[in-house]
């Protein structure tokens, strides 16, 4: 039902997107005309839903925060691409799933049983990602878009258009993301530097301190449980 509820929200994101991009005439030889145009900017649309998903929920901070640990503890390819990307969409899953069944019911259902039209169905399942997205949005970004879009100011948040909050909340989430993985780099960084200030004071300088330091890094990760306090930490900061 999770999936179910992922793609629906995702096919009314594509809805939203494509209706805002393809305003068609009010005349209905117009809207023949143009409706093999409007399945081919939909087919379109539908193949960059994947990325869309990725920037529009927690994956993009998850994802960044995991990259960071991962090249702080020196590890290189462990855990693989693979393994960081699903925890990162099944921790996103989770975080999301109440604005997916939000979506779900205020506009999903009501559209299928025929009590809305689909254009007001989008414009219902866009508030609730509007209001996720803005919790994480810093107002100096979403002004920067307001001012390049060249739009008027909008008088209350919910004037605002996806159009802004998403590349808003992006660059929020970029600048968040990479707060965490300084924080995340400076313990394991002390253990490089004692590590480096021992081999070289003893003459061991034909062994990397990296090789030295990664046993000990690796070590301290695990007795203090850190994939538990990484990850509780992280789901915790969308809460």
């Amino acid at each position: 039902m999770t999936l179910r509820r992922i793609s629906t929200m995702a096919a009314l994101f594509a809805a939203h997107l494509s209706i805002a991009s393809a305003a068609t005439p009010s005349t209905a030889a117009a809207n023949n005309v143009n409706l093999p145009i409007q399945i081919a900017l939909g087919l379109t649309l539908l193949t960059l839903l994947p990325g869309i998903i990725m920037t529009v929920s927690p994956f993009l901070r998850i994802t960044i925060v995991l990259h960071f640990l991962r090249q702080a503890l020196g590890t290189q390819g462990t855990p693989s691409n693979q393994v960081m990307l699903g925890l990162a969409l099944f921790l996103s899953t989770l975080i999301m799933q109440p604005v997916i069944e939000d979506i779900y019911h205020k506009a999903w259902e009501p559209v299928s049983d025929g009590q809305m039209t689909m254009s007001q169905g989008v414009e219902e399942g866009s508030k609730p990602l509007k209001t996720f997205l803005m919790r994480f949005a810093r107002e100096k970004d979403i002004k920067l878009f307001v001012e390049l879009s060249k739009r008027p100011a909008p008088r209350t948040p919910a004037d605002l258009d996806l159009q802004i909050i998403i590349p808003a909340y992006i660059l929020s989430e970029l600048k968040t993301g990479f707060q965490i993985g300084a924080v995340l780099f400076l313990p394991f960084l002390v253990i490089d530097l004692v590590v480096a200030s021992v081999t070289l004071s003893i003459g061991m300088v034909q062994l990397p301190p990296v090789m030295i330091s990664a046993p000990f890094k690796i070590l301290l990760f695990v007795l203090v449980d850190g994939w538990t306090l990484v990850v509780g930490s992280l789901v915790k900061s969308f809460y």
